[in-house]
């Protein structure tokens, strides 16, 4: 099995479909050994005995450089090239005045608007944040809101709306039959749950939207690293009361909810993506489609990571 070593400065990505198998490892040996020996008869045939000898008095160098070159094709071949064209190009972004609380300062405001809320291990915000993350931010558990993942959406977006002008197109129908979360979301809500055991709030390390700016949202979902989730409704909704600005002015980097899905008719075929923007009546919660991209928006993500 392949493993991943950490450094002072690094910390190691929890993979949700685990390292790679043993005949993965040989299949892959199997075809880049074929692959080196392609490159090397054709190298060949452009020798002379001078230039051979010249690569070989530099072996060591182009044995890294190589390498180096291996690792990177194959790494850009992990990306996937499903819904490609479900991407266009954005230069939206953050409002300037948009910037991430310390992690103390997000639990203290959580905890003023929902006064049950409890612990925190605010002590892992200050690890190195995994690769892809932009900050960490507090998210509380929502099943110490409410018994069910709607009722805690409903709760949050109640608050919300106390907080900010505020309009939903999808009051009253927020129920299961319209509104879930994907399967990869759940499974992260419990890893980290199970990692940082009697928290009520979780310290999670995730991006706000511009890594996947301008990609419809299964696009997004279909480029995601392997440790990287959507976020939910409930989350953007705790993110957005922690950090208003994020949403906060009409050239800003809309938002939508890519841990979530939505079905239309409340007949559960999830085809859509709720979302979260902002015009001068202040922000409006909405759904689109899943396989439509526009640039204005952009999919905010967590990442797991291993508690070494």
């Amino acid at each position: 099995m392949a493993t991943s070593l950490a450094t002072p400065h690094q910390i190691v990505p929890l993979l949700f479909s685990g390292n790679t198998t043993e005949q993965q490892n040989k299949q892959l040996q199997e075809f880049l050994g074929a692959a080196a020996q392609e490159a090397y008869q054709i190298a060949i045939e452009q020798l002379d005995r001078q230039s051979a000898q010249t690569v070989l008095d530099m072996s060591n160098k182009l044995k890294s450089e190589v390498a180096g070159l291996v690792v990177e094709i194959i790494q850009r071949h992990t990306v996937s090239d499903k819904y490609k064209d479900e991407q266009v190009s954005s230069n939206r972004a953050y409002p300037s005045t948009y910037k991430v609380r310390p992690i103390e300062t997000q639990v203290m405001e959580l905890r003023k608007l929902f006064p049950g809320l409890g612990s925190c291990q605010e002590r892992l915000a200050r690890r190195p944040l995994p690769e892809g993350a932009e900050d960490w931010f507090a998210i509380p558990r929502w099943q110490t809101l409410a018994p069910t993942y709607n009722e805690a959406v409903e709760m949050v977006l109640g608050v919300l709306a106390t907080r900010r002008k505020f309009q939903s197109r999808l009051a009253g129908r927020l129920g299961p039959e319209y509104l879930r979360q994907r399967e990869r979301s759940i499974l992260a809500g419990k890893i980290l749950a199970d990692q940082q055991q009697g928290s009520d709030i979780l310290v999670v390390a995730a991006q706000a939207g511009m890594r996947h700016r301008g990609c419809s949202a299964r696009r997004a979902r279909a480029t995601m690293a392997g440790n990287e989730f959507g976020a939910g409704v409930f989350a953007i909704a705790c993110l957005l009361l922690t950090h208003p600005e994020r949403l906060s002015s009409e050239d800003t980097l809309m938002i939508d909810c890519g841990g979530d899905e939505y079905s239309m008719r409340g007949d559960y075929t999830f085809d859509r993506v709720p979302l979260f923007d902002y015009d001068l009546s202040g922000i409006e919660f909405s759904i689109f489609y899943e396989g439509r991209s526009r640039n204005l928006w952009g999919t905010p993500t967590g990442f797991l990571y291993k508690l070494v």
